[in-house]
C-alpha cells in the first residue's frame, strides 16, 4: 500500500483582492456627483478617508496589495492615499467635476483590471518595466477608458460624445504609461494627478482653434524638422547629448517648434544652452568630487524627456485651444523651472562642496538630493529670470505673464528640491521623475494663475 500522502492542489489565487474591491466599490460615490455640490462631494471623500482610517482596521480584512504574508509595507499606503487622491481631484476640479470623475474612474478601474489581466494572461512584458505585462497595460487602457467615458457622460451629458470618447481613451493611455513607470511611489498618488491634469487640458482643445492655425503649420513643420535635425546632429557631435538624447531632443523640439514657431523654439534653445554651459562650468572640479554628470555631461533621452516633455505638451495646447496666452505662459514657466533647476544644481556644486537640505537645513554634501545653497539658488533664479525675460522680449507673454512664469518656475524649483529631499532620497522616485514633476508643476501653476 502506498502511504505517501496525496499532493493537495494549490489554492487558487484570488485576483480580485479585498483591497481592489474596496477601491472599485468607492467609485460608486462618483455617480452621485451630478446631484452634489463640490463641497458635498469633498465631504464624501473625507468620510471615505475616515472610514479607511478608523473602521477598516477593525474589520480584520486582508488589505495587502499582493497576497504575500511578507508584504506588509504597503498594506495601508494605498488605502489611505486613494481617498486623499479623490479629495484632491474634487478640490482641484471643483468647477469641472467631470474631470475628477474621469480621473477617478481611470484610477479605480484601470489599475484594478490591469492587475487582474496581467496576473491571469501574463504574456510579453513591457520593455521599460519587466514586472509589467502588455496584457495588463492594455487592460488598464481599455477598462480605464471605458470607465472614464461612461462616468463622464453620466456627470456631464452635454459634452459631445465623440470628444469624450477620444479624451477618455487618451487619458487612460497616459495614466497607463504613468502606472507602468518603474518607481516605488504608490500609483494611487501619481496616476490620478497626472490623469487629472491631462484631462483638464485636453477638454480645452477645440477643432476651431486648430483650424485657425493650420495655414501656418504647413511651412512651420518643414522648418521644425530641418532646424531640429541640424541642432540634434550638432549637439551629438559636440557630445552634449548621446544618441538617445539626440533623438528625444529632435522629436520634442519639433513639437515645441510647432507651438509658436521659432519663438517657442528659442525658449527651448535658451534652456538647452544654459544647461549645457552650466554643466561644463567647473566640470573637472565636480568630477573630482564624484558629483559631475555622467557621460561627460551628455544628456540622454531621460533628461531630455524630463525637462522638455511638459513644455512640449503646453506648446501643442497653445495652438489647439482658445487659451493661447495662458498656455504660452505655461510653456515659458516650464522651461524657466527646468533652466533654474539645472543651473542651480550645477553652479551650486561648482561653487561649494557643501549644501543644506531644504527640509531641515542640515549640511549635506553638494550634489545630495534636496540640497540647496545660496550660490546655486541665486544662479538658478537668474536662469529662470532669463527664460522669462526671453519670453517677454519675444512677445510670448506680457510683463505680468513673465512675472507669473518666473514665480511659477521658482515654485517648481522649490518643489523639486523638496521631492528630492523626501521621495527621491528614500528611493521612491528617480531624479527624472522629480524633474518632470517640477516642470509640470511650474507650468500647471502658471496656467492656473493665468486662467
Amino acid at each position: 500500500m502506498n502511504n505517501t500522502p496525496a499532493k493537495m492542489p494549490a489554492a487558487k489565487r484570488n485576483l480580485l483582492t479585498t483591497r481592489k474591491l474596496v477601491h472599485m466599490s468607492m467609485l460608486g460615490f462618483a455617480f452621485l456627483l451630478p446631484i452634489l455640490t463640490w463641497v458635498q462631494a469633498a465631504g464624501c471623500a473625507v468620510l471615505a478617508l475616515l472610514f479607511n482610517l478608523f473602521l477598516l482596521p477593525r474589520l480584520a480584512v486582508d488589505l495587502r496589495k499582493r497576497p504575500d504574508p511578507a508584504a506588509t509595507a504597503d498594506v495601508w499606503t494605498g488605502i489611505i492615499l486613494y481617498p486623499i487622491s479623490v479629495l484632491t481631484l474634487i478640490l482641484l476640479y471643483r468647477h469641472h467635476l467631470h474631470v475628477a470623475a474621469s480621473a477617478w474612474a481611470i484610477m479605480a478601474l484601470g489599475d484594478g483590471m490591469a492587475s487582474v489581466a496581467g496576473e491571469t494572461l501574463r504574456g510579453p512584458t513591457l520593455p521599460w518595466h519587466r514586472e509589467k505585462t502588455w496584457s495588463g497595460f492594455l487592460a488598464f487602457v481599455g477598462a480605464g477608458g471605458m470607465g472614464a467615458y461612461a462616468l463622464t457622460r453620466w456627470v456631464a451629458p452635454a459634452l459631445p460624445p465623440e470628444k469624450v470618447l477620444w479624451i477618455s481613451g487618451a487619458g487612460a493611455l497616459v495614466a497607463a504609461l504613468v502606472e507602468s513607470v518603474p518607481i516605488r511611489l504608490d500609483d494611487n498618488a501619481s496616476v490620478p494627478l497626472v490623469a487629472g491634469g491631462f484631462l483638464f487640458c485636453a477638454y480645452m482643445i477645440e477643432r476651431t482653434a486648430l483650424d485657425s492655425n493650420l495655414p501656418y503649420l504647413g511651412k512651420r513643420i518643414l522648418f521644425a524638422v530641418g532646424i531640429n535635425a541640424f541642432f540634434a546632429v550638432a549637439a551629438l557631435a559636440l557630445k552634449m547629448v548621446n544618441r538617445s538624447g539626440a533623438v528625444a531632443g529632435f522629436l520634442l523640439g519639433v513639437v515645441v517648434y510647432l507651438g509658436y514657431g521659432w519663438k517657442s523654439f528659442l525658449i527651448l534653445f535658451t534652456f538647452f544652452v544654459l544647461g549645457s554651459l552650466a554643466t561644463r562650468v567647473g566640470y573637472a572640479r565636480k568630477a573630482r568630487r564624484g558629483i559631475a554628470e555622467k557621460r561627460g555631461g551628455a544628456r540622454s533621452w531621460r533628461e531630455a524627456s524630463a525637462n522638455t516633455l511638459a513644455g512640449a505638451f503646453f506648446s501643442i495646447l497653445a495652438i489647439t485651444t482658445h487659451q493661447e496666452a495662458a498656455f504660452l505662459v505655461a510653456l515659458v514657466a516650464a522651461f524657466a523651472e527646468a533652466a533654474g533647476d539645472t543651473v542651480s544644481s550645477e553652479i551650486g556644486q561648482w561653487l561649494s562642496p557643501r549644501a543644506y537640505l531644504i527640509t531641515t537645513f542640515k549640511p549635506v554634501p553638494a550634489g545630495a538630493e534636496g540640497g540647496i545653497s545660496a550660490g546655486g539658488t541665486t544662479a538658478g533664479l537668474l536662469a529662470s529670470a532669463l527664460i522669462a525675460g526671453v519670453g517677454y522680449a519675444l512677445g510670448l507673454c506680457s510683463l505680468a505673464g513673465a512675472l507669473i512664469a518666473l514665480a511659477a518656475g521658482f515654485a517648481g524649483n522649490l518643489l523639486d528640491s523638496v521631492l528630492g529631499a523626501t521621495l527621491e532620497q528614500h528611493g521612491l522616485v528617480s531624479n527624472g521623475i522629480v524633474n518632470f514633476t517640477g516642470t509640470s508643476f511650474a507650468g500647471g501653476l502658471a496656467l492656473a494663475l493665468m486662467l
